[in-house]
């Protein structure tokens, strides 16, 4: 377990994910709820996005579905990144870059960046539609490593927590 937990700190030196204030703070907080509900129905939202983009690529089919998905997918992104900020203001202090997630947040800006792309070149008329959607596939697979990152946090900050909790155990089984 020991080896687990060692591996639940951030690549910036032995520093957890969370200090103790800091998982108080992200476990009092109604914005972890929000994150929580907002990540899976985003999730949702892209692979409906992600089969229409596809489908429209492989047979013309649902053209306007397919743009419009995208645009709804582009939607909750913003959404998730700005609850996100929030979050991470209220348990770390800063809205985006805390060094716990600096990576993910750095990559997120590529995303967004993508998402955005897409959105400009749509209502811009800059790309045809094929084009568009190569755009959108780009921008989701920048979206599949970004929630990948968060999802190997989540792992960490589980693994964390258990080390502490096991940590504790051990303090008071000793004592």
């Amino acid at each position: 377990m020991t080896t687990q937990v060692n591996k639940a700190v951030t690549k910036q030196g032995n520093r957890p994910l969370y200090t103790a204030e800091e998982r108080a703070r992200r476990d009092a907080s109604p914005w972890t709820l929000v994150q929580g509900v907002l990540a899976p129905v985003q999730f949702l939202i892209f692979g409906v996005s992600l089969y229409l983009v596809v489908n429209y690529l492989r047979t013309g089919e649902h053209h306007d579905a397919a743009i419009w998905s995208v645009v709804v997918k582009t939607m909750a992104l913003y959404t998730i990144m700005i609850t996100g900020a929030i979050w991470e203001k209220v348990v770390f202090g800063r809205y985006l870059f805390a060094p716990s997630f600096y990576w993910e947040d750095v990559f997120s800006m590529l995303v967004i960046a993508l998402h955005t792309a897409y959105l400009v070149a749509l209502f811009g008329g800059w790309l045809d539609d094929r084009q568009l959607m190569l755009l959108a596939l780009a921008a989701y697979a920048t979206y599949v490593v970004n929630a990948g990152q968060f999802i190997w946090k989540l792992r960490m900050a589980r693994l964390q927590v258990a080390g502490d909790t096991n940590s504790e155990t051990a303090t008071a089984v000793a004592a």
